[in-house]
């Protein structure tokens, strides 16, 4: 699905033992690295990765815990409030995880875009590492302590599954081993997209994965994090006054839940920025959550002219 990139399996250090990532690099160019979010992998760019390795060298990635990349996971067991528990799934470990494969690569300095999930460690990338971050693209998201600090029944009803993913192992676990494609689909048809907008051969990639239970608790991993370290790593970037450095575009599909937040979402963004003027953006209308795959060129559009700078 990636004509003319070559397949990579990269060992990355990490605080407590190297960590296999998976992904693919084509192109030429400043270096640009791609993060999917869930339940997709690298694959979800292949529409998008060709185009933009005309002028870049793209590199996309599986995210730990999701794709061919590694699934370490902590241990099971009770929250503790404060505790590193579900540290190995962080988006800080997964930014940390880019900037090694990227280092690896020969790149100390790069471009991100991230969508979903991938846009949320794109943005702890770039509070982490700010000088490894060029500029970045967050791709239909509002920050993570933004959306729990503002749920109403909407919100609630849209990203139902942010708090069935973090109820305690393994009653999730449970729940998506009952019918795990059927499952699957509703997700990649939900927010706003249909299943339609995805490339068959895709969603026959993402049922390949998700049919894995140790794929599947990877990923509700990644959503306990997200509701517990992560929320705290978000409050220590408060205190210690980190915003985003770099300038920084945001986009959103006109048909899903970002686009009809209470707030709008670069009134949000540019709060989180250390200069709100880097930050701009647009809705791809008539697109929902998917939009990468609902509408290529109404993205690369917005994309390309960013990304040159």
């Amino acid at each position: 699905m990636f004509p003319g990139f070559e397949t990579f399996d990269l060992q990355v250090p990490t605080a407590t033992s190297p960590v296999r990532i998976h992904g693919v690099r084509g192109g030429s160019g400043p270096p640009l690295l791609l993060l999917h979010g869930f339940p997709q992998s690298h694959v979800l760019w292949h529409r998008l990765a060709p185009r933009l390795a005309e002028e870049h060298t793209v590199v996309a990635t599986d995210l730990r815990g999701y794709g061919d990349s590694d699934r370490r996971v902590s241990a099971d067991g009770p929250d503790t409030p404060g505790s590193e528990r579900h540290a190995d799934s962080s988006f800080r470990a997964m930014a940390a995880d880019q900037v090694a494969v990227m280092a690896e690569l020969g790149f100390d300095e790069f471009a991100v875009v991230g969508h979903d999930r991938g846009a949320r460690v794109t943005h702890r990338l770039a509070l982490d590492h700010p000088g490894a971050v060029t500029r970045l693209a967050l791709l239909d998201i509002m920050p993570t302590e933004y959306v729990y600090s503002h749920v109403d029944r909407r919100l609630a009803t849209a990203y139902y599954h942010w708090f069935l993913f973090i109820q305690p192992f393994d009653l999730p676990e449970r729940l998506l081993a009952g019918d795990p494609g059927a499952y699957l689909h509703s997700l990649l048809g939900g927010w706003g997209s249909g299943l339609d907008a995805h490339d068959p051969a895709a969603v026959a990639e993402y049922e390949r994965v998700f049919a894995d239970p140790d794929a599947r608790h990877a990923m509700l991993e990644d959503y306990r994090a997200g509701a517990s370290i992560d929320l705290a790593h978000d409050a220590e970037s408060e205190r210690t006054g980190r915003r985003i450095a770099a300038p920084c575009l945001v986009l959103w599909g006109g048909r899903g839940v970002v686009g009809n937040s209470r707030d709008h979402p670069l009134d949000v963004w540019r709060s989180r920025a250390a200069d709100p003027s880097l930050v701009t953006g647009e809705a791809i209308a008539e697109a929902g959550h998917f939009f990468v795959d609902e509408r290529p060129e109404e993205t690369l559009a917005a994309l390309a002219p960013f990304l040159k700078g």
